[in-house]
């Protein structure tokens, strides 16, 4: 009978089999999408385990190429428009998660971090900042005019009041 039992459990453990036959990484591996088992299984072929090491080379060589590829196909004068980058800006976002994520590595992490900073000071470093800028000459003169204006009103309702008030000082 406990024969029986164990050709059912190792039966029924064939058919729950979601691997397909294919190998199995020996640490948790995320599940999000369907690019997630490929992703461990190259760091568990390359260094072991989902290291930063692994993410860093996954992130060079799946996130940042396309990036800098798309980037690149761009005139550099079109990278300071936020309409043409922005898709490419949020693939690369999106990439550098999933990757994390399917590794179990918190998102953002100093590498994503500094991955970002790069691509900034590589693609964005001459774009112009909106500077703030002095306003319209009219504004000026309003707020300048205002309080000029308000100091004789002020003195005249002062002495005003203590020369027609109550008579007393």
């Amino acid at each position: 009978m406990n024969g029986a039992l164990g050709f059912i459990g190792v039966f029924l453990s064939f058919l729950s089999d979601t691997t397909y036959g294919e190998a199995t990484v020996p640490f948790a591996c995320g599940n999000d999408t369907h690019r997630c088992p490929e992703i461990c299984n190259i760091c568990s072929d390359m260094y072991g385990a989902p290291t930063m090491d692994c993410l860093s080379t996954l992130i060079g060589h799946l996130c940042l190429n396309t990036f800098e590829s798309s980037m690149e196909s761009l005139n550099s004068t079109d990278w300071c428009k936020w309409g043409n980058v922005s898709g490419m800006y949020s693939n690369l976002s999106h990439c550098t998660e999933e990757m994390s994520d399917c590794l179990m590595i918190p998102w953002p992490n100093p590498l994503v971090e500094e991955t970002f900073v790069d691509i900034h000071s590589r693609f964005f470093q001459d774009c112009p900042e909106e500077e703030l800028s002095d306003p319209p000459p009219v504004v000026v003169l309003a707020l300048v005019i205002t309080p000029i204006c308000m100091i004789p009103v002020m003195v005249v309702l002062v002495v005003f009041k203590t020369k027609n008030g109550d008579g007393s000082y």
